[in-house]
C-alpha cells in the first residue's frame, strides 16, 4: 500500500499524540483520584475534630454541672462520648451518609458495642500504640466511604471512678445499666475507639467530573495542533515538493522550456529547487550544443 508523504506524517503525528494523551490521562486520573482521597480525608478529620470538641466541652462544662442530679439519677449527658455521639447523629439529618461512633470492646452502653470490623481496628489500635489513627476505605451501600479510627485511652484518672470496679461506681449508674458491663478498664490502654464516616462518593464524582474537562480540552488542543501542522506541512513541504515534481517530470519528458523553478528562501527545499534550476540549465545547454554539432555535420 503506497501512502502519501502526508499521510506518513499524519499516522506519525497521531500515534505521538494517541501516547501523550492516554499517559496525560493517566497522570491526571491518578492525581485527580489521591486529591480527591485527601480531601475526604480532610473532611474526615474535620468531623473527628468536631466530635473531640463537643467531648472536651461537655467534660469541662456539662458534667460538672450535672454532679448534684448525678446523685439522684445518671444522666447519660454527662458522658463526653455520648454527647458527641448525639451532636453528630443530628448532623446527619443533613449529612446522612456522614457518621460518627465511639466504641469501646467492653461499653458501659449497650450501644457502644462494635461491629467485628469496628472490634478488629480497636485491637490493631491495641496491638500498636504507636498509631494514632487507622484509615481505611469501605465499600458500603451508598458507595465507597473512607473511615478514620483512632484510639480511646483512658488517661483521666477521673474516668476510673466510673469504670474501675462495679464496686466504686457510682449507683446511680449501676441502676441504669448494670454491674456486668464498662468495668475493670485499664489506665493509658486502649479500650476503644473513635470512628468517623465520610463518603467518597462527591469527591471522586468531582474528580470524573475534572478528569473528563480536562481530557475533551486535550482533545481540542491536540486536534488543533494537528490540524495546524497539516496545514504547515501542506504550505511549506507538501505544495513545493509536488511542484518540484511536477517540474522535474516535465524535464523527463523533455519540455525544457517550462518555468524555472521557484526558490524564495534559503531551506532545503529552497536548496533542492535551485539544483534543480542548475540542472535544468545543464540540460538546455547540453542539448543545444548537441543541436549545434548536428547542424554543423548536415553543413559540411
Amino acid at each position: 500500500m503506497r501512502l502519501s508523504l502526508s499521510v506518513k506524517l499524519n499516522l506519525m503525528f497521531v500515534a505521538i499524540f494517541a501516547i501523550g494523551f492516554v499517559s496525560a490521562g493517566w497522570l491526571a486520573r491518578d492525581q485527580l483520584q489521591r486529591t480527591a482521597v485527601e480531601e475526604t480525608l480532610q473532611n474526615a478529620r474535620v468531623l473527628m475534630a468536631s466530635a473531640s470538641a463537643a467531648q472536651s466541652y461537655t467534660a469541662e462544662q456539662i458534667t460538672p454541672l450535672l454532679q448534684t442530679q448525678m446523685k439522684y439519677g445518671f444522666v447519660s449527658q454527662s458522658v463526653p462520648a455520648y454527647s458527641a455521639v448525639e451532636m453528630l447523629t443530628m448532623l446527619q439529618k443533613d449529612l446522612p451518609n456522614y457518621a460518627y461512633r465511639s466504641t469501646m470492646l467492653d461499653p458501659t452502653n449497650p450501644r457502644d458495642r462494635p461491629t467485628q470490623w469496628e472490634a478488629d481496628v480497636i485491637q490493631k489500635l491495641h496491638d500498636k500504640p504507636e498509631l494514632s489513627e487507622l484509615v481505611q476505605t469501605r465499600d458500603t451501600p451508598s458507595g465507597p466511604t473512607l473511615q478514620i479510627g483512632r484510639p480511646i485511652r483512658i488517661d483521666d484518672a477521673a474516668c476510673m471512678e466510673c469504670h474501675s470496679t462495679p464496686s466504686r461506681a457510682p449507683k446511680t449508674l449501676i441502676d441504669k445499666y448494670g454491674p456486668n458491663n464498662g468495668f475493670n478498664w485499664q489506665m493509658h490502654q486502649v479500650i476503644g475507639a473513635d470512628f468517623v464516616a465520610v463518603p467518597m462518593t462527591v469527591a471522586l464524582a468531582r474528580a470524573d467530573d475534572l478528569l473528563r474537562t480536562f481530557m475533551l480540552s486535550l482533545a481540542v488542543v491536540f486536534g488543533s495542533l494537528l490540524l495546524a501542522l497539516n496545514i504547515m506541512i501542506h504550505l511549506l513541504v507538501t505544495r513545493r515538493v509536488r511542484a518540484l515534481s511536477r517540474a522535474a517530470d516535465e524535464i523527463s519528458l523533455g519540455k525544457l522550456d517550462g518555468p524555472d523553478f521557484g526558490s524564495r528562501g534559503n531551506d532545503e527545499i529552497d536548496s533542492l529547487a535551485v539544483s534543480f534550476g542548475r540542472m535544468k540549465t545543464s540540460l538546455v545547454e547540453a542539448f543545444r550544443m548537441i543541436d549545434s554539432h548536428g547542424t554543423d555535420a548536415e553543413v559540411e
